[in-house]
């Protein structure tokens, strides 16, 4: 009886400490949860302020936070249930919609060395790190190899698709990913991610505004081709000379110098971190980072194993770098599919949380089998 005792306490404890454990894991999720949402939110809010003062169309940020908003939420749901299958035909849509209708600007933008910058590299990354996520979660040895394969594939889709900036995006997340394994501090690897995505953007300000070397900004402005450069010397302007505000959002096509010249080919400057400058000043550009550095707090937060987070992490960080450059957050797909991946790999499988359930009831079985005895 006193065995029997013993072994009842010790589960209870057990439980006890898992239900703990448990507690302070949904605390953490949702503490990334509430600030994300927050977020959103002020994007939404300063998107209207920023029109009521200046005029202007709110009506794409309020569309691409909705389109984060219900991607992120989607992915919660698609991952608890489906933490394979899920991010297997995310990663399969996204390619599709990269080679069925690649929202690639017309005219000079296009004719950059990088390829399409656009949608179609954003929407390959993201199905890239969708795959790789997709390959941490199998559990059986030939699935983990075939969707390793995939994610391979989809850095020759980019190729052919004629993407050269998605190919340099989809190669570095299957190396991150495979890297990944030999990772042990998923708080590191965030951290690197964050500071490859402030060192893009960064040189993407020094080149609009001029102030890289000669040599250098000869270099860039060659890969960039000479259109985007233009214009964003343009947002940068207009970001210094409305700095609190900016002009509006969706007025950069009206107030751009290069408008008035007959050279815009459209109404964006090709760049999410200048546009956010120029429409909606440095407050915008304070909470276009603020949403990026979320969800890699989201990601360190996540219940997942720490490859699948940065496979996810490389992944988004690899879109940051091209709506850096390009006006790939200006599509509703890809901030869909971006908000998708995020949820993905911060979902908790319901697989797990039964292995976790039955780690609890066999210890005490056993124990009680034996003190009855």
């Amino acid at each position: 009886m006193r065995t029997s005792a013993t072994a009842t306490a010790a589960a209870t404890a057990a439980a006890a400490a898992a239900a703990g454990t448990a507690g302070r894991t949904a605390d953490r999720r949702g503490d990334a949860d509430v600030s994300g949402m927050a977020i959103l939110a002020v994007c939404a809010a300063w998107a209207l302020i920023t029109t009521g003062v200046r005029g202007g169309s709110p009506d794409g940020v309020l569309l691409a936070v909705l389109a984060v908003a219900a991607g992120y939420a989607g992915g919660r749901v698609a991952g608890a249930l489906l933490p394979v299958a899920a991010p297997c035909v995310g990663a399969l849509a996204g390619v599709g919609l990269a080679a069925a209708a690649p929202h690639v600007t017309p005219g000079p933008v296009s004719s950059s060395p990088l390829g399409p910058i656009g949608a179609t590299a954003a929407l390959l990354a993201l199905a890239a790190g969708a795959a790789c996520c997709a390959a941490w979660s199998a559990r059986g040895a030939t699935l983990r190899v075939v969707l390793r394969v995939f994610a391979a594939g989809i850095v020759l889709a980019a190729a052919l698709l004629g993407s050269t900036a998605g190919v340099i995006a989809c190669a570095g997340i299957v190396l991150c990913s495979l890297a990944a394994a030999l990772v042990r501090s998923r708080g590191l690897g965030l951290t690197g991610f964050a500071v490859a995505a402030a060192v893009v953007t960064g040189l993407a300000w020094a080149v609009a505004r001029g102030a890289l070397p000669e040599g250098l900004r000869t270099s860039l402005a060659g890969q960039l081709g000479p259109y985007r450069v233009r214009v964003w010397h343009d947002a940068e302007g207009l970001a210094g000379a409305h700095p609190a505000l900016g002009v509006g959002p969706g007025r950069f096509g009206d107030a751009a110098p290069a408008a008035a010249e007959g050279v815009l080919v459209d109404d964006k400057p090709h760049s999410a971190l200048l546009q956010q400058g120029a429409e909606q000043g440095f407050v915008g550009v304070a909470l276009l980072a603020a949403a990026f550095c979320w969800l890699l707090f989201a990601l360190w937060r996540s219940p997942r194993p720490t490859q699948v987070v940065l496979s996810a992490g490389a992944a988004l960080t690899a879109l940051a770098g091209v709506a850096t450059v390009g006006n790939a957050l200006s599509v509703t797909s890809v901030t869909v599919g971006a908000g998708l991946l995020a949820g993905i790999a911060t979902a908790r499988p319901l697989n797990d949380e039964a292995d976790d359930a039955g780690r609890v009831r066999p210890a005490y079985s056993r124990r009680g089998r034996g003190g009855h005895g």
